[in-house]
């Protein structure tokens, strides 16, 4: 059993910041689209970043002494020491009030918002609410809100928690078969070294998962993609989204799915896993409306 969580301690981190500057290089978003199977030109200067690629910069550059047994950085820096050994992405909301464009010199403002302890049906877990704002020229061009949960180790003897069956009505559908190729490329375009996306006696043996597990933030990525392919013509304003239940390979294909809602002023999204239940769910707003809620 894990260190019991002492909340008090951990939201002292509230309020702690943390700033990168970058300037915005091409690659990443070249890299991306060669992932995707899309057919875009490839990316020069002054071209405006597809929603959430700003994903693939402003990337922690974690010396390797430094990294956990995870693959993550050791706890106690810019994020709380949380003792719960299994992080993940719970979900986010991101707003794009402005564009980000190749060239740009960039920098993101990151700030702790909250931390949560609460006891679910597979123990302890522990939310920090992150802030991030992408500025360019002093403005904000993207301002984010990042779930992310710490949860106990795995109870062998637990009962898994009851699939969520996914909405009915999609208009919109891709299948798409995720591989440990396409994982580690997400993994390498992210710089991201946790061992759950790549290293299967790791994730069976330490984490209690039965397979490699697809990334949170590539399943939002590809049903902002669906959003894409589907809308061309219009901007992405807000894009919420929360992780539901985690995909593992098997050798089968997730299904990305939506429909316009609001008279197309909105989409309903969601992801359903090898086997057809909800993997995540999210929320698209392509009108100016979509900013209103904005932090």
């Amino acid at each position: 059993m894990s260190e019991n969580p002492d909340i008090d301690h951990l939201r002292a981190w509230i309020g702690k910041t943390e700033a990168v500057s970058e300037t915005i290089h091409p690659f990443p978003l070249k890299g991306l689209q060669a992932m995707l199977d899309r057919d875009d030109p490839a990316p020069r200067a002054g071209d405006v970043l597809p929603p959430a690629t700003h994903w693939l910069h402003f990337l922690e550059a974690t010396r390797q002494s430094d990294l956990a047994h995870d693959g993550h950085a050791k706890k106690g820096g810019f994020l709380p020491p949380v003792p719960l050994p299994r992080r993940m992405w719970a979900g986010g909301r991101i707003w794009f009030p402005g564009a980000l464009c190749i060239g740009d010199d960039a920098q993101r403002l990151s700030t702790i918002k909250d931390v949560n302890l609460k006891e679910g049906k597979t123990g302890r877990l522990v939310f920090v609410l992150v802030e991030h704002r992408v500025q360019v020229g002093g403005g904000d061009v993207i301002v984010e809100e990042h779930d992310i949960v710490y949860r106990d180790e795995a109870d062998p003897n637990a009962s898994p928690p009851p699939p969520r069956p996914a909405p009915e009505g999609a208009e919109w559908s891709r299948r798409l078969l995720p591989d440990e190729v396409m994982l580690f490329r997400y993994s390498a375009l992210t710089f991201n070294g946790h061992r759950i996306h790549f290293d299967r006696e790791f994730t069976r043996d330490d984490e209690g998962y039965p397979d490699l597990i697809v990334h949170g933030p590539l399943i939002a990525m590809l049903l902002m993609d669906l959003c894409r392919r589907q809308r061309p013509d219009v901007k992405l304003t807000k894009f919420a989204y929360r992780a539901v239940r985690p995909s593992f390979l098997d050798g089968r294909e997730m299904t990305f799915q939506g429909r316009p809602m609001d008279g197309g002023a909105r989409a309903g999204l969601w992801a359903l896993d090898q086997d057809g239940w909800l993997a995540m769910q999210a929320d698209a707003a392509f009108t100016d409306a979509g900013l209103e809620d904005m932090p």
